[in-house]
């Protein structure tokens, strides 16, 4: 059975999370949108900051203390949205916490609570959103990593958790697929995302996380979820680097390895001691605050702009061709590049660049950047 989404200023979105981060983000994104909100997240106090701040813009919020990783709390979000709105269009499962440090320094007692809530806490809210989806239809949005494919050094449990998500969210789609239930589910994919997770993590290390580069904005991964609920895809990658690393993993994991074992362990500890070991993993971490005190460059993701435009991404996927098969050919020349909508660099090298603006899920326009790696040296939180 097919579904037709609606519009986001006519959509009830249930954003677990809610109060940090990526969750934040896209709880203001689409306020601003126009869509009335549920949130959730386990500190009553920070939602009332959240919602107190939304609705002084105008927003329609109803909140509710919970904690992904039990059923009943996540029944409750669900009927606070009936009671509230009268049900909900797309339910996002985006809490969600990690652990900083070697997998033998862990204990056990740390790492079923990862799990508890990064993976049982979204098939809970996977299970309890499709009671009401599958009767009035609408979308699943589940939050992923780049670390659902590609496994990385002194994340090992959160990585773990996260191709768990994976596995799941992407049964989940085919089971639905198959009964032609009226639900569609998204994958999201982030890379290292400029977020308090490097504060709010179980850190078992002497220094404070801190993200490799390229380091995109949470704003981003936000686009991407509110695309998402109108436009339904698959799976989105949020952030180039991100998609350049899973790629590279998947043709060549042994050199992939090689490459995360020499150097994103010691990318990944920033010069600052660690100033919260206990992080957010068995109680609320840092809420209100959407960013974190990332020290580098902090980017947009014009490769996920581009995803989330069928139009463009066809026509740089034409121009992509043709480059190729007059490379095969022979039949080459920097003036057929540039007609394909290419341009080199001042160092000669080409880049591919839209011939168009490129615009965000929420239809902001935007000039290329060009400082935006295209080679991933990192994970994603």
């Amino acid at each position: 059975m097919s579904h037709q989404p609606k519009p986001l200023d006519q959509q009830i979105i249930v954003i677990t999370g809610a109060t940090s981060g990526i969750g934040l983000a896209t709880a203001r994104a689409a306020a601003r949108a126009g869509a009335r909100l549920v949130l959730a997240a386990r500190s009553a106090k920070d939602l009332r900051a959240v919602a107190e701040q939304l609705e002084k813009a105008g927003g329609h919020v109803a909140t509710v203390a919970a904690d992904v990783a039990k059923p009943a709390d996540v029944a409750r979000i669900a009927e606070a949205a009936r009671s509230h709105f009268g049900g909900f269009d797309t339910w996002v499962n985006n809490a969600g916490v990690g652990i900083f440090g070697r997998i033998e320094d862990g204990n056990a007692e740390d790492h079923r609570r990862l799990f508890e809530t990064n993976f049982w806490g979204i098939v809970n809210g996977s299970l309890e959103a499709l009671k009401h989806l599958k009767a009035h239809g609408g979308a699943l949005i589940n939050l992923g990593s780049v670390v659902s494919d590609v496994a990385i050094p002194m994340q090992g449990m959160y990585s773990a958790s996260k191709h768990a998500v994976k596995g799941f969210t992407d049964a989940l789609r085919i089971e639905l697929e198959h009964e032609q239930a009226p639900v569609t589910v998204t994958l999201i994919k982030p890379a290292s995302i400029d977020t308090p997770f490097n504060k709010n993590v179980r850190n078992y290390t002497d220094h404070e996380l801190q993200l490799p580069p390229p380091v995109y904005a949470p704003e981003e991964v936000a686009n991407a979820i509110l695309h998402a609920a109108v436009h339904p895809m698959r799976d989105i990658y949020v952030g180039g680097g991100g998609k350049v690393m899973s790629t590279f993993n998947k043709h060549a994991p042994g050199v992939m390895d090689w490459i995360s074992a020499k150097a994103i362990v010691g990318q990944e500890k920033s010069d600052k001691p660690a100033g919260n070991p206990a992080g957010g993993l068995q109680q609320p971490g840092l809420g209100g605050h959407a960013h974190s005190d990332y020290p580098g460059h902090v980017m947009k993701s014009y490769y996920t702009r581009t995803t989330l435009n069928p139009l463009l991404a066809g026509a740089l996927a034409a121009a992509g061709l043709a480059v190729a098969s007059a490379l095969i050919t022979g039949n080459f020349s920097w003036g057929k590049l540039k007609d394909a909508g290419f341009k080199p660099k001042d160092s000669g090298a080409a880049e591919p660049v839209p011939t168009a603006p490129v615009s965000s899920a929420n239809g902001a326009v935007t000039p290329k950047d060009p400082k935006e790696s295209a080679i991933p040296q990192g994970p994603q939180a």
